[in-house]
């Protein structure tokens, strides 16, 4: 029987992976389908591609079908995020001249603390820093405004300006940008470039950000659950295998290739074994679930994590009501990931919510069958976001 062919737009990014080693590895045929992979040039290419039926699917950034539900942004075709695609990933970098002052004013680029990071990047900084970011509504803006008002940055501290990942480099090495925060490997391609050095990886403010989600149209949902079924699990299987070591080296050449991010395998490398480079001194630094891409049940789309992009998204958009912004927590499909997911081995939680942040160790919580394991998900302030209470 021939394959069905499903159209998915995607960034050229590594936590692309589970989307393109879906197709390349054979998950999608052993579901009876063949994903069109469509490289887009920017995000809004790819939000618009699947509103308006280009494309059935996405790698889309988290916050967007959210920001949509809130009616922000001007598309608000009704979007699901059926999967959480990856989580963390980001990394925080700045140019060569905040490089420069950083080192002379004796900052040691140890990665891991963003509260000092601020602090220095306070000193030095000489006014409000201004960062590239890849799209407005993401989870690089969101990390950046939650870490900038809880430090010495402060929220008068950064201004945003958007950048199309691949470009983040020249933006930077042009001094159109101060820092940045972007999805690997274009942090480390700018390290490469000589334009600046990586100060945080995004996991430093929240430990188990959602990134990147696996988006369709609502409507595409309903009148094809068979495909919706076939694409979700043929991409859950595709992320456990490349969530595996052994797969590492496989998928780093697969995605360094022309057609999909062009760039050497050992730069993405770096994302996935979380062993990365920060400046053209060649510091290493070493990140434990850099990017993630299974375990912890990273790919539940958890309702209290939209809950939360819609909270902070709300506080910078003031004119949306509280009932859109309970709405748009529903985007985060934990129903629809149950009910295609189930008979696959994948973890599924018994609850759709949880308190985000409150969790500093592996902790058992129920799950459909028995019991899983949920990772570390606190936020850099030690703070809590109860969905029960969100603000």
């Amino acid at each position: 029987m021939k394959a069905v062919s499903l159209p998915v737009a995607y960034m050229p990014l590594v936590d692309a992976a589970p989307l393109i080693m879906a197709q390349e590895m054979g998950f999608a045929e052993d579901e009876g389908i063949s994903l069109e992979l469509i490289a887009a040039p920017s995000w809004s290419s790819v939000r618009d591609m699947l509103a308006f039926g280009r494309v059935d699917a996405a790698h889309l950034l988290s916050p967007v079908p959210v920001a949509m539900a809130m009616g922000l942004g001007g598309v608000t075709t009704a979007v699901s995020a059926v999967s959480v695609l990856s989580v963390n990933g980001n990394v925080i970098g700045v140019g060569r001249g905040l490089e420069d002052r950083l080192r002379a004013d004796g900052y040691r680029f140890d990665f891991s603390d963003p509260l000092r990071a601020a602090a220095a990047l306070a000193r030095v900084g000489g006014g409000p820093l201004t960062f590239g970011v890849p799209f407005p509504f993401s989870m690089h803006v969101e990390l950046l405004r939650y870490w900038a008002a809880g430090t010495a940055l402060g929220p008068g501290g950064i201004e945003i300006r958007t950048v199309p990942p691949p470009l983040m480099a020249n933006a930077l090495a042009a001094g159109d940008v101060d820092a940045f925060c972007v999805g690997e490997p274009w942090g480390s391609f700018a390290v490469e470039q000589g334009a600046g050095a990586l100060l945080l990886p995004g996991r430093a403010i929240w430990n188990f950000a959602p990134e990147k989600v696996l988006a369709v149209r609502s409507a595409w949902a309903e009148t094809e659950p068979d495909l919706l079924g076939r694409l979700m699990r043929a991409v859950w299987r595709a992320g456990r295998w490349v969530s595996n070591p052994d797969s590492r080296a496989a998928t780093a050449e697969i995605l360094s290739r022309r057609t999909y991010l062009d760039v050497p395998p050992e730069l993405i490398d770096r994302a996935l074994s979380g062993h990365l480079t920060l400046s053209r001194r060649g510091e290493q630094r070493r990140v434990d679930r850099f990017l993630e891409f299974h375990e912890g049940a990273a790919t539940f789309p958890w309702r209290s994590q939209a809950r939360w992009i819609a909270a902070h998204l709300g506080r910078a958009h003031p004119a949306t009501t509280r009932a859109a912004r309970d709405d748009a927590a529903l985007v985060f499909r934990s129903d629809l990931h149950r009910r295609h997911l189930a008979g696959t081995g994948c973890e599924l939680p018994g609850a759709s919510e949880k308190v985000e942040g409150s969790i500093r160790q592996p902790m058992l919580v129920p799950a459909v069958r028995g019991n899983l394991s949920l990772l570390p998900d606190a936020f850099f302030d030690g703070l809590i976001f109860d969905p029960s209470r969100p603000g």
